[in-house]
């Protein structure tokens, strides 16, 4: 560039006093002089963008301290933005025979106002051809009819905006108008301040005040920069119309409302403003990283696998005898506790098990070996979340919960991306709706579409009902005095990427069929719940952050049945999600944490699907079924929560198969049984899910469905489940109604393996593995009824089992290598002792405390330490009847024996499958009931610690 020897900013303070035409043939001249007419972006691009009459600042009305990335691109985007209008005149000149013929007719000034040519709006437009421009003077003009607009025209007003006020009604029947900085009243005759059925209208930079705005399709509007003062604009059955950087404020009613499915007749502008929205800047970014959130969570990975363990015995003694030794002075014998049971205090090894040999080597030489198997925790989640919680340690998310940016979520989505870029019906970009009763209402298959607004202080944000469709991507949606978005009646669409927060009610509410996809959204901080689905809705609620709010991050009632899939739900002051009133729901692959109530809540006929979540670090139980609860809740990991890992009554039901519960505070599994009577929980409000606080009773409208993966059970079921290394017993069972015990692995717990402490009806415990855990692996209470069959009870502290049921029958287990007696028969219980293979490492195989009653027949006991013998019973007891069974003594130094024929158990080949989740067949309520919260002291409560519902 020839710059004549001056510098680049001498250069740039002499082209910044150029007007726009002039800047445009600069930039022609050559290349180096376009880079610098670009140059200046922040000083005369800048000045001519803020000078402008027509338009205001790029980011008004929610960012206008905010500067746009390109002060030209933003003028150049007005520009052509404000000549849409007029490009019907371009199409008839082309149109028209001989027009290189003919002379262009040049374009009138008409002036309105005191001392100009015309008094009145009317009398200039009188006098008006086609596409003149009427200008307006400051002052206030009130029109006593209505004003029928016949020919395109251009209405300006001069100087500032709201120097020029205009009272009037106009019903325009012609093609295109432009109407621009002017402040309109309704007149004294009727509401309505504009209305079009046909043509297109465009609004730039004015005030509308206290009435009705009325567009009806094939009509189409293109609005910019303007301020609706309790105002409604009132679109019917059109094609497209553009609503840009708008501020409503104070409206009685809804400030917009789209009605009808978009009129197939165009007119003439839709495929300008069509070109237009393609040609704008769009909201979905390449990549949103910002969206994503960083959990605290560190990979440690652990291999874990069966591990061999070699039973070493010692000495020589006669096999059997009443003779019972002390433990040494000082050795690290196991203690015994209340009702004979005995507590090693060795000091725990690395995974929570016992290492019997090596142990005692001042002790007599070790002379021969049983070896076998004990199963250790199945890996879950890649092997993640196996050992214990460190405080104040991250923890790696597996790939599989790692949240998606919304760029990812539509890159995978074709339907969802081609949704997200759809344009049909209404565009409602970068606006302010505040201090008024509804934001949006679309309805009767409209459709609409809102990207970038701000929606404050409403009534509701945005409603959908009557099969109309919304895409809603990047909207902020806050404090409104109900829900923040409501579906109802089949509606659906997209909502994805907004920020929804502090809201009264439900951030999203979805009922009677709607049926939207939900996808990585933020909600939180809501007085209420997050996402509300209820009456027959449905609905994907997919990858979104769900926080902080007052009741549950997610709640599914009334037959609601939505797919719940990639959500990180966390720090809400309820549940995570919770299902009630005959709710359902696939709830699959999300992050629950640190909720202060249960990860999940199941009651009253709730029967969700509960697959692959990880439910983890809540302030109390992992999983709730409370009363009249159901479902399938299957390959979860549930860890580290304070309470319970699941906590369910054995009347609901449940199928809780296949999941890693490890780590938490009290119990693994805990089954109670607790009817009608006084639940935990104390008083709670009653809470109502009905529109504008009227009551709704939705008997009318729930549907029955057959539904494939909730087959009917009549048993609840733990099956197949890794529980290891919780504070409590790794089972515990207080319960009146039967219960299946099959196939877990049950690990290194801080009390027992398996507790049943009331068992009125047949709970069966068959092939699980119970192993190393620090009291003992199973213990039966008085008047139980329980079948032990087929399990491996390993290296626990205390004895294998113990009981005193009533009705107890002990069926081929391998009880091997526990710090107690293998088998200890309390004071009045009626047990069978069959087929089983017992070893105790110090103490004895059976013992018998008491009168008891029992039959001891075909088991085969290999003999324990020197001073201890196989067989102890203390009383003379008629009643225990021993017949047929094996005594293994060892003959000489280093024999081995290992468990064959059958080899170790369990055989989980031959474990029971249970069915998958029951129906609910209860009749649903007219209200929901809020949730309240109490607090249980101890593990030893008949109750779940939080999330009791009255």
């Amino acid at each position: 560039m020839e710059t004549g020897g001056l510098p680049l900013e001498l250069w740039r303070m002499i082209l910044a006093y150029l007007h726009l035409p002039d800047l445009g043939r600069c930039s022609l001249v050559c290349r180096a002089w376009y880079e610098l007419i670009l140059s200046l972006d922040s000083t005369r691009w800048r000045q001519l963008c803020l000078g402008c009459t027509e338009c205001r600042h790029p980011n008004w009305p929610n960012q206008p301290d905010v500067e746009p990335e390109s002060w030209r691109e933003a003028f150049k985007q007005h520009y052509l933005a404000s000549k849409t209008w007029a490009k019907n005149a371009l199409d008839l000149e082309s149109s028209i025979c001989f027009s290189l013929f003919r002379r262009k007719k040049e374009r009138r000034i008409l002036s309105v106002g005191p001392g100009h040519e015309f008094d009145s709006l009317g009398s200039a437009l009188a006098m008006a051809s086609l596409y003149d421009r009427i200008v307006l003077f400051p002052g206030v003009y009130e029109e006593q009819g209505e004003i029928i607009l016949k020919v395109p025209v251009e209405i300006v007003g001069q100087g500032k905006l709201g120097e020029v006020a205009l009272l009037a009604s106009i019903d325009q029947h012609c093609s295109t108008t432009r109407v621009c900085n002017l402040v309109f009243m309704p007149a004294w005759f009727s509401p309505i301040m504009y209305k079009t059925t046909s043509g297109h209208i465009q609004f730039d930079n004015c005030n509308f005040e206290n009435g009705h705005i009325q567009v009806h399709g094939p009509g189409t509007c293109q609005v910019k920069f303007c301020t609706f003062r309790n105002t409604h604009v009132f679109l019917h059955n059109v094609p497209l119309c553009m609503l840009e950087n708008c501020e409503f404020v104070g409206s009685e009613n809804n400030c917009v409302t789209v009605e009808g499915h978009p009129s197939a007749d165009k007119n003439w502008a839709y495929k300008y403003l069509l070109g237009l929205i393609k040609a704008s800047p769009i909201f979905l970014p390449a990549e949103d990283n910002e969206f994503l959130m960083s959990l605290d969570l560190e990979s440690r990975d652990q291999a874990w696998s069966p591990r061999t363990c070699d039973i070493v015995i010692e000495g020589s003694q006669s096999p059997t005898g009443p003779v019972c030794s002390s433990p040494k002075p000082g050795s690290k014998e196991a203690e015994v506790g209340s009702d004979g049971e005995r507590v090693a205090q060795t000091p725990e090894s690395s995974d929570g098990g016992l290492s019997p040999s090596g142990e005692d080597e001042d002790e007599e030489q070790l002379t021969y070996r049983l070896s076998y198997q004990v199963q250790g925790p199945r890996p879950v989640l890649g092997g993640s979340f196996l050992g214990p919680p460190l405080p104040g340690a991250s923890i790696q998310l597996p790939s599989c919960l790692v949240l998606n940016s919304l760029h990812q979520e539509l890159q995978k989505d074709k339907d969802a991306m081609a949704l997200a870029s759809s344009v049909q019906g209404c565009l409602i970009r970068k606006c302010l709706f505040r201090d008024g009763k509804g934001g949006v209402f679309v309805c009767s298959y409209g459709r609409a579409k809102m990207e970038g607004n701000v929606f404050r202080n409403l009534t509701y944000a945005v409603r959908c009902i009557h099969n109309s469709k919304i895409v809603m991507l990047r909207n902020d949606i806050y404090r409104c005095r109900a829900s923040g978005i409501f579906l109802r009646l089949e509606g659906g669409g997209l909502i994805a990427g907004n920020n929804i927060y502090h809201n009264a009610e439900a951030g999203v509410d979805i009922r009677k069929k709607s049926n939207p996809l939900i996808l990585c959204n933020q909600i939180h901080h809501g007085l209420r719940s997050g996402i509300v689905v209820l009456g027959n809705g449905k609905g994907v609620i997919r990858n979104n952050q769900i926080f902080s709010n007052k009741e549950a991050g997610i709640y599914i009632l009334y037959h609601g049945n939505p797919i719940v899939s990639g959500n990180h739900i966390f720090k809400g002051r309820a549940a995570g999600i919770a299902v009630n009133e005959n709710g359902k729901g696939l709830i699959t692959e999300n992050v629950i944490r640190e909720n202060q109530w249960g990860g999940v809540d199941i009651r009253r006929g709730g029967v969700p699907i509960l697959r692959s979540n990880l439910i983890c670090f809540g302030y109390s139980d992992g999983v709730v079924v409370g009363d009249e609860g159901k479902g399938l809740i299957e390959g979860n990991t549930i860890y580290a929560n304070k309470g319970c890992g699941v906590w369910m009554m054995s009347s609901s039901l449940s199928h809780v198969s296949s999941n890693h519960v490890s780590y938490n505070g009290l119990y693994g599994v805990a089954v109670f049984s607790q009817k009608d009577g006084e639940l935990p929980g104390g008083h709670g409000a009653q809470e109502s899910f009905s529109e504008d606080g009227d009551a709704i009773l939705w008997e009318a409208e729930l549907e029955k469905d057959d539904d494939p993966l909730r087959r009917p059970v009549t048993v609840a079921l733990v099956e197949s489940n890794s529980i290891n290394h919780n504070g409590a017993s790794g089972i515990f069972v207080q319960s009146s109604e039967a219960l299946q015990v099959v196939a877990n692995v049950i690990h290194a717990n801080g009390d027992r393996g398996v507790t049943i402490v009331q068992s009125s009806q047949l709970t069966r415990v068959a092939n699980n593995s119970i192993s190393c855990n620090r009291q003992s692996g199973v213990k039966v209470e008085f008047q139980c009824k329980v079948e032990l069959r087929g399990n491996g009870i390993y290296d626990n502290r205390g004895h294998g089992i113990i009981t005193k049921g009533d009705g107890t029958a002990v069926v081929e287990n391998d009880i091997i290598g526990n710090r107690g007696s293998g088998l200890q028969l309390l004071p009045r219980s009626d047990t069978k002792v069959l087929k089983n293979r017992i070893h105790s490492f110090r103490a004895y195989g059976i013992a018998v405390r008491g009168r008891v009653k029992a039959l001891v027949q075909e088991n085969i006991i290999f003999q324990g330490k020197a001073n201890k013998t196989i067989f102890q019973q203390i009383t003379n007891n008629r009643e225990c009847i021993m017949h047929n069974n094996k005594f293994l003594v060892f003959k000489k130094k280093s024999d081995t024996w290992r468990l064959v024929n059958p080899p170790a158990r369990p055989h989980l080949e031959n474990s029971l499958r249970g069915s998958s989740a029951a129906h609910s067949g209860h009749k649903v309520a007219a209200m929901a009931t809020r949730i309240t919260a109490r607090v249980e002291g101890g593990y030893h409560s008949n109750r779940s610690i939080f999330c009791t519902i009255l």
